[in-house]
């Protein structure tokens, strides 16, 4: 295949350019692979708040992009490697098994998995999602070389996750790193690697600065607006417990907009006063506005019971 070159690491224009090479790009496939500096990247369809820790992302400077195609939320960072695929639809091939493929040429023991996993000894290293528009496909997906799986956990820990401090090590349970497994030093040298095998004998392909241009703009007027970020941020139901001092405390609520629109405790937990008076105070307040709890959860601070919603 044919490739671009794109060096940026801005995960909201690197979103722009898949959609702009998916709708105007080459009659012909064309790949390119990229790199995002932090960033959480949810899918399509996705809530934000429902899927992402957004406080965390703030204080950390992790950038919240969408994508135009669906799946899970994932976390970028330049330990990193996606490549991206578009063209006509009947000419593209199928990218898990072709990125399954190029690692094992490159000495690593991968398979494909699903519809969209690739697994190295049982643990995912890589996943996709396509979209598809006016007969042409766009496929794009993420090889993890060295990722922080911490930062990686904390991102994706959002209000009523299940993840827990022993999220991490579940992570790493699960995904693999392909670092250990190649021989080269750097990300760089690996992309160098990728990369030559998917051109085979063809050559660059490169965007004229009239259609940069047009990459900017679609960056700045849909991938950068708070509207396509977080949506329309249906209402989302959690549902969390947790084991306080004051007992086990069980958390029922609803967010939209970030705030709550109803909150129910209930459990085995103590307190001088009725939860149902906190709960009342809570409607239209943010999570992070929790204050003054020890009157309805005895022996509990407001950041032991903030864990209830990160």
């Amino acid at each position: 295949m044919k490739y671009l070159v794109n060096g940026c690491t801005d995960a909201q224009w690197n979103m722009a350019l898949d959609q702009f090479v998916l709708e105007q790009g080459p009659d012909e496939p064309v790949f390119w692979l990229w790199q995002n500096a932090p960033a959480v990247i949810i899918g399509r369809n996705q809530s934000a708040r429902a899927e992402v820790n957004l406080p965390y992302l703030e204080a950390n400077g992790i950038t919240l992009a969408r994508r135009v195609t669906g799946g899970g939320a994932v976390y970028h960072d330049l330990g990193n490697l996606n490549y991206s695929i578009a063209g006509p639809t009947d000419e593209l091939p199928d990218a898990a098994q072709l990125m399954a493929e190029t690692l094992r040429q490159l000495g690593v023991k991968a398979d494909k998995s699903g519809r969209n996993d690739i697994l190295v000894e049982g643990r995912k290293c890589s996943g996709y999602a396509k979209s598809i528009a006016g007969g042409r496909t766009l496929l794009h997906g993420t090889l993890m070389w060295d990722v922080d799986l911490v930062q990686l956990t904390e991102s994706l820990k959002a209000p009523g996750s299940k993840l827990e401090a022993k999220g991490v090590a579940s992570v790493r349970s699960r995904v693999v790193n392909l670092k250990p497994y190649l021989p080269y030093k750097t990300i760089e040298e690996f992309r160098d690697a990728v990369g030559k095998i998917l051109a085979g004998q063809d050559g660059e392909i490169k965007l004229t600065e009239a259609q940069l241009q047009a990459v900017g703009r679609l960056a700045d007027d849909r991938f950068r607006r708070p509207g396509w970020t977080l949506g329309k941020d249906p209402a989302t139901r959690f549902n969390s417990s947790l084991k306080l001092p004051c007992g086990t405390v069980e958390a029922h609520y609803t967010l939209k907009g970030g705030v709550f629109t109803e909150i129910h405790f209930s459990g085995d937990f103590i307190g001088e006063k009725p939860a149902e008076e906190l709960a009342q105070r809570l409607i239209g307040q943010r999570p992070e506005d929790l204050a003054d709890v020890q009157d309805y959860f005895e022996g509990t601070g407001t950041e032991e019971l903030l864990l209830l919603f990160q």
